[in-house]
């Protein structure tokens, strides 16, 4: 156990739009990494939001003919609504509109930055991709469009601030290659170390107010520019826990342990948002996790292909821990993963009814039959749990293998009752295999928490138990709870 603070963050995606299912997978790998941590002993903080502030968002509202804040308000409630019903366990929703809450901290940044000697004002003329909110090269592009969105970026000629980025160059080649700031995969360690070697140029800071239609937190002492939107929305992650407004809180958390992010904006939090905090003198974040995207019959999802999936709608239909066992499951962490409402159903059945659920219920069904009031046995079945392995995989970010190390003992535990075959049993090699299995399922229960909270909990409640952290993964030499079996832990999805 240890008393170490453990701060993560999601990222702080636009609400242009309703949340898609990759949102909802993104807030369970969190989650996952957040409630591993809860177990393993830490103090745990974890900061989701909106990210307001973009011209997308102001485009968005002027397609549907209302306010930019109605808008915002509108889709960052459907956001905080998929935390909720996915069990997102965070400590704040921080929306980058609240001005009270998230300007001051985003321009005091910018002013440290400022007395850096790293914002100055120049012309600029350039490729600009609304989606991405980002300027492109010529170079960069893909047949001329953009490589995230395949559209074709505007151009865009005014006078703006710029942030020295190229100055930063040598400082994050040795953040990054010394591993003092880690990036998971190491592919994309790889790629966006190969990025900075290919020369930093300046990054545009600011966008003209006009352009921006006065939407967004205004650049300090130059109300006719508002700061761009990848430096506004970096400093949620510190806003969010007191920078500007509460610094003993911010002190408290700061640096983050972890962002969690789409691989699509992996260049803005590894090259630019430690650059922005170098330059402002701020501590550096630990690490950085770039997961894959979800496809839907290996397509990207778009709204102009029609496969866009609402995980709210999937919600209506399939329990938060289906969906959040299946995501872990069958999505690579690091890779993109194409989801399908088939293969939940087949993941559900097979493995959370037929593998989890029915040992639950075979093992407590015996323990009720069995009479017996003490269980003690020998602590076979332990030595078939990968518990280092669980702890290695969860570090590397390796989330679907951590799952598969788990799912693993619950194999291995009904492997044990086929072999051992209590129901033929009685006495003391009874009151044995009885002891194994119900502390096998003490631990799972614990084990499981991360991914499938709610079930985690009624196991430990059917054990007459209480959830325990990481040390209690060991059997005890004998089990202390009373059984009660109650109603199955899952039903067969049809």
């Amino acid at each position: 156990m240890t008393n170490e603070n453990f701060y993560i963050t999601t990222a702080i995606p636009y609400v242009n739009a309703a949340p898609h299912i990759g949102h909802a997978l993104e807030f369970v790998q969190t989650d996952v990494i957040r409630r591993f941590y809860d177990i393993l002993g830490y103090k745990t903080f974890l900061l989701t939001g909106a990210d307001e502030n973009s011209l997308k968002n102001v485009r968005a509202a002027e397609a549907l003919k209302i306010g930019t804040q109605e808008l915002c308000d509108r889709n960052s409630l459907l956001f905080r609504q998929l935390a909720e019903k996915i069990n997102l366990k965070y400590d704040i929703f921080f929306r980058s509109s609240n001005k009270d809450k998230h300007w001051p901290g985003a321009q005091e940044i910018w002013k440290r930055c400022v007395d850096s000697g790293d914002i100055y004002k120049k012309e600029y003329e350039g490729l600009y991709c609304v989606g991405c909110e980002g300027f492109y090269t010529k170079d960069e592009l893909v047949d001329g469009l953009c490589p995230e969105h395949k559209t074709k970026p505007e151009e865009v000629k005014e006078v703006n601030y710029f942030f020295r980025l190229s100055k930063y160059q040598d400082a994050l080649l040795q953040l990054i290659e010394s591993g003092k700031l880690a990036i998971f995969p190491e592919s994309r360690k790889n790629e966006v170390l190969s990025f900075i070697k290919g020369g930093l140029e300046d990054f545009s800071a600011s966008r003209s107010a006009e352009r921006a239609h006065g939407w967004g937190v205004p650049v300090p002492g130059d109300p006719s520019q508002i700061q761009y939107v990848w430096i506004d929305a970096l400093t949620t992650y510190i806003n969010g826990i007191g920078f500007g407004t509460d610094m003993e809180q911010f002190k408290k958390w700061w640096p983050a342990q972890l962002h969690v992010i789409g691989k699509g904006i992996t260049r803005f939090h590894a090259i630019y948002w430690p650059a922005i905090l170098m330059s402002a003198k701020v501590e550096l974040p630990k690490a950085i996790f770039a997961h894959g995207y979800l496809t839907v019959n290996g397509e990207k999802m778009s709204k102009t292909i029609g496969n866009v999936i609402n995980p709210l709608d999937v919600l209506e239909k399939y329990s938060a821990d289906e969906l959040r066992y299946y995501l872990i499951r069958d999505m690579p962490s690091f890779e993109d993963g194409d989801f399908s409402i088939q293969a939940l159903k087949d993941r559900a059945n097979k493995e959370l009814l037929g593998e989890i659920g029915n040992l639950v219920s075979r093992v407590l069904t015996m323990a009720e039959r069995s009479g017996l009031q003490k269980y003690e046995g020998d602590n076979v079945l332990e030595k078939k749990l990968e518990l280092e392995k669980i702890k290695t995989t969860l570090s590397k970010m390796e989330l679907h293998e951590t799952l598969e190390a788990v799912l693993s003992f619950v194999k291995e535990c009904n492997r044990y009752i086929n072999e051992e075959a209590p129901w033929k049993l009685s006495g003391k090699p009874l009151e044995t295999a009885l002891y194994n299995l119900l502390e096998g399922i003490r631990v799972l229960s614990i084990l499981l928490y991360p991914f499938i909270p709610d079930t985690a909990g009624k196991m430990a409640d059917k054990l007459g138990t209480k959830m325990g952290c990481i040390e209690d993964c060991t059997f005890r030499g004998k089990f202390e709870g009373k059984v009660v079996k109650g109603a199955h832990l899952f039903e067969k999805l049809e």
